[in-house]
């Protein structure tokens, strides 16, 4: 909308650059270029996206907290493939208590995985482990 703008009210014998700020520039050129990185890691995180969704699909359920920093690095290992992993938070924003689905499932420790057959693994899990006890295939 802003380089519309730009466009609209200059001149036919303007030069296109002449009104833009260096700054702008830079911003532009930023933005595109994080768009460009995001769009790349997208692609390769994909390649995931089928393990996620069989992992899904075995009726895995991963347990966390957004405190936590080991869910955080078996987050990353999904990248942007986490998003199909079934995940229930255990911390109640803004206070120490721990959320009732977690009360209910027993939940002292996150991460925690809860396999279909009512086995659970706690701690950060290699891709290959989950690949293993669900018989997911990885990529």
């Amino acid at each position: 909308m802003i380089i519309t703008d730009i466009v609209v009210t200059m001149n036919e014998h303007q030069h296109p650059r002449s009104k833009l700020h260096p700054a702008f520039m830079a911003l532009l050129i930023a933005c595109m270029m994080v768009g460009l990185c995001t769009t790349a890691g997208l692609a390769e995180s994909s390649d995931l996206d089928a393990f996620a969704k069989c992992v899904a699909e075995k009726k895995t359920t991963m347990y966390g907290s957004f405190l936590c920093s080991h869910c955080d690095d078996q987050k990353k290992l999904f990248g942007p493939s986490f998003r199909y992993i079934p995940y229930v938070e255990c911390s109640v924003r803004g206070s120490r208590q721990m959320s009732f689905p977690c009360i209910a499932a027993q939940i002292h420790y996150t991460p925690t995985w809860i396999f279909a057959d009512d086995e659970r693994r706690t701690g950060v899990q290699p891709l290959k482990d989950l690949s293993t006890k669900t018989g997911c295939p990885l990529p």
